[in-house]
């Protein structure tokens, strides 16, 4: 149901080196930025893999409570999502691991990005070793 999704975040650069790395463990890039005259002068840019899905919006009042959780294909990509969020600046809020209260084959990390959002990558299928 959702098309596309964002956050604020209070320093760009800071932000963007976060998301490249912890979304490039992921497959997603930073696919488009919007130009500075129709933003009000603010850096905003939308990750994906075949679509801007994620956008970050610079400016305005970022912080803790919000969540977002990204698709991973397997367990590896969710491993590498935290390694490389928490290389780039993240802070742990949930090593990657089986989460069997969701259900028994939610495998997901949670990293707490530069402004205090809770991002998470999550895969629901069950383990079958390497792909």
């Amino acid at each position: 149901m959702i098309d596309h999704t964002g956050c604020v975040v209070s320093d760009w650069e800071k932000s963007k080196a976060f998301y490249d790395a912890a979304l490039g463990a992921l497959g997603a890039t930073l696919m488009m930025t919007v130009p500075k005259e129709f933003t009000g002068g603010q850096n905003v840019g939308g990750y994906g893999r075949e679509k801007p899905v994620w956008w970050l919006r610079e400016g305005g009042e970022p912080g803790p409570g919000r969540h977002i959780a990204f698709t991973a294909n397997n367990r590896a990509d969710v491993d590498a999502f935290y390694a490389a969020a928490m290389g780039a600046g993240g802070r742990d809020n949930g090593k990657p691991g089986i989460r069997p209260h969701y259900h028994p084959d939610y495998y997901g990390a949670f990293v707490l990005d530069p402004d205090g959002n809770n991002v998470e990558a999550v895969c629901h299928r069950p383990d079958h070793g390497p792909e």
